[in-house]
């Protein structure tokens, strides 16, 4: 059934008989639908759109056979090549499953430790990939740092660390200053979460959600006279939405 996807692939991408924006694209191109389609998936997964999710995670399929023709095309490896290198890393990542049974679940960052070493990476650092959400990174970078040692104790240092970029904030007179404390908060309230156990970015996500559900039941509340209201009389919708919220659930 692969097979059929990579063929359509190749078809599109025929240099006489292709579809043309198809033809057009490349790697840099096309990252950004990528990136996409593994937001939709997660969107699906959230909404437990189990139909949606099928869609979803073709569109995501689609992604990977579309990088790995360009990639046939250019002499660099084929989709094929592709699927054995992700099945080689899953055996080679389970002993305990695939091969003498030693060891355990635990070992899965220790090869992974070992395998960055083998490609020449020299920092624990390396290998977080740029394109993750912002979020998501600092929380990477953050836990990489921290199997070095380099981690607060618990989480009463990390969520002192919050007050002192509050204070430096408040204290940046200059934009772009302004800009990288604001930076350096946040990634700073990542770091309390993750010590928290929370995941910053689910978090935040579940935070949009919330507003945008509290947001539309205001607009509808009001109806067209909405936009005219004083910042008063939204305020007090907003809490109103707010209780019929917490109403609902219980």
């Amino acid at each position: 059934m692969v097979n059929r996807l990579v063929t359509i692939m190749a078809r599109l991408r025929d240099p006489q008989a292709g579809c043309p924006w198809d033809l057009a694209q490349d790697f840099a191109s096309i990252a950004p639908y990528t990136i996409e389609e593994a937001h939709e998936v997660a969107d699906a997964i959230a909404r437990a759109d189990m139909a949606d999710l099928k869609d979803e995670l073709g569109d995501l399929l689609l992604q990977v056979v579309f990088h790995a023709r360009i990639a046939e095309e250019a002499g660099h490896f084929a989709f094929a090549d592709v699927v054995n290198a992700i099945s080689d890393k899953m055996e080679r990542r389970h002993p305990h499953i695939f091969g003498d049974g030693s060891g355990g679940p635990d070992q899965w960052e220790q090869i992974k430790a070992e395998e960055r070493g083998q490609k020449g990476h020299d920092s624990a650092l390396d290998g977080v990939a740029l394109g993750l959400p912002a979020l998501m990174r600092a929380e990477k970078l953050q836990k990489r740092a921290a199997r070095t040692g380099f981690d607060w104790p618990d989480a009463s240092g990390a969520r002192a660390k919050i007050d002192e970029e509050l204070a430096e904030v408040a204290a940046a007179t200059a934009d772009d200053h302004r800009a990288e404390e604001i930076g350096d908060l946040l990634f700073a309230v990542v770091n309390w979460a993750r010590k928290l156990g929370v995941d910053p970015e689910a978090a935040l996500r579940a935070a949009n959600g919330k507003f945008e559900r509290r947001f539309r039941a205001m607009e509808a509340s009001a109806g067209d006279a909405f936009a005219g209201l004083t910042l008063d009389d939204k305020e007090a919708l907003w809490l109103r939405a707010k209780a019929d919220e917490a109403a609902a659930h219980g």
